[in-house]
């Protein structure tokens, strides 16, 4: 195979930066149940978490972690979980207090709040509102009472719409998750429920094939023959018709699973995609900072009762700070940077360490899978359904 006619960007010698903007991940790790397709760091406790203490400790961790990233300018803050909606507000606003001491605010900030569409949350939208959340995610999950049942959810279509509803009214910003390729689903059922979704006048979409995560009730119930999900010509099919609604009603992908009216971005996720900085809070929070010339990737403790030990006697719960090799960030770029419809900045990627092999290339490029324009390395249409295998092929 001959290399491609166009000039690649040779490997550099790896340099971490800065660039792709920087934010701040907060994990709140309770739920009231736990979905049997969930892996997530979440956790079902009968005596509700004593909010003043984790507030405490969630200052002490910011306060280090400040330490280790230097100055920066906050683009971004994300509540995640678990169920952040859980939270008073006005543990949510004592939290963001602190984030904007450690890492002051810029004036645009995207400040997101995950939360599920129960009645009693949504009644606390316009808290969340007045405590500095600008943006709220719905964990909706699907628009049919039976297939909630079978998600684990604990509301019901009529609540889920709702909550949209509320939540439009509270906020500038609303987007909302479905789940699809599920049990029985076929495309022309989806494409009605995804059509109803649309007709909410939500600017972002996220939307998820479900699949089977190792550890799960849902990985047994597979296993023993119990829960019968939709085969690869199904599951493409959905996905096809996934991509053509959305862009139908204004919201193509911008992401493998994301979907959005131009301008409506999920702005802190696109800090992971372009391979930024951001720091990570709380129970099972993953960072990502730079100091010097080094990327340090951090991990916390993943137990709420253990992380909140560790803070309260260390003044952190991290128990990972790796440094990551050019190699290591240079693959990292690449596996976040082609899930999105822009692309990854092969230069960008050459000075991080990175190399792409031009004959991988030239027969990517010649199956119709990815192309380079404009320094830029693009998954096509054809090659994001299957992105995992033209990653593998372009770093293996």
């Amino acid at each position: 195979m001959n290399a491609p006619a166009h000039p690649l960007p040779f490997g550099g010698e790896g340099v971490a930066d800065t660039a792709g903007g920087f934010g701040v991940y907060v994990h709140w790790p309770f739920c009231k149940a736990k979905c049997p397709y969930c892996d997530f760091n979440s956790h079902v406790r009968l005596v509700p978490p004593d909010e003043a203490r984790y507030i405490a400790a969630f200052r002490r961790e910011i306060a280090h972690t400040r330490a280790l990233s230097g100055p920066q300018r906050a683009q971004t803050v994300f509540f995640g979980g678990g169920t952040p909606s859980l939270m008073a507000p006005a543990t949510v606003g004592a939290i963001l207090e602190a984030i904007n001491e450690a890492w002051p605010l810029t004036a645009d900030a995207e400040v997101t709040l995950e939360a599920n569409p129960t009645s009693v949350e949504a009644e606390r939208f316009h808290g969340y509102r007045a405590a500095g959340i600008n943006r709220v995610s719905l964990g909706v999950q699907a628009l049919d009472d039976a297939d909630l049942q079978g998600l684990g959810r604990m509301h019901s279509v009529a609540e889920a719409l709702a909550a949209v509803a509320i939540a439009r009214r509270a906020f500038d910003r609303v987007s909302f998750d479905l789940i699809y390729a599920r049990p029985r689903q076929t495309p022309d059922a989806w494409a009605a429920e995804l059509r109803r979704a649309l007709g909410e006048g939500c600017e972002h979409l996220s939307l998820y094939q479900l699949t089977i995560e190792p550890g799960t009730p849902f990985e047994r119930l597979y296993g023993a023959g119990k829960l019968i999900l939709p085969d690869d010509d199904l599951s493409r099919a959905l996905w096809d018709v996934t991509q053509e609604v959305t862009a139908q009603a204004g919201l193509p992908a911008y992401e493998v699973s994301n979907h959005a009216r131009p301008g409506a971005e999920a702005r802190h996720n696109l800090v992971y995609w372009r391979y930024g900085t951001y720091a990570g809070i709380g129970a099972g929070a993953h960072g990502r900072l730079v100091s010097g010339n080094v990327r340090h990737a951090t991990f916390t403790e993943r137990s709420p009762e253990e992380w909140l030990k560790r803070v309260e006697a260390d003044g952190h719960g991290i128990i990972s700070d790796e440094t990551l090799s050019a190699a290591e960030q240079a693959d990292e770029m690449l596996l976040m940077g082609l899930r999105l419809t822009e692309g990854v900045d092969l230069a960008r990627h050459a000075r991080l360490g990175g190399r792409i092999d031009p004959e991988r290339l030239a027969t990517l490029e010649a199956q119709g899978l990815v192309e380079f324009k404009d320094g830029r390395l693009r998954a096509t249409a054809a090659g994001f359904p299957i992105l995992n295998a033209v990653i593998a092929t372009l770093a293996g």
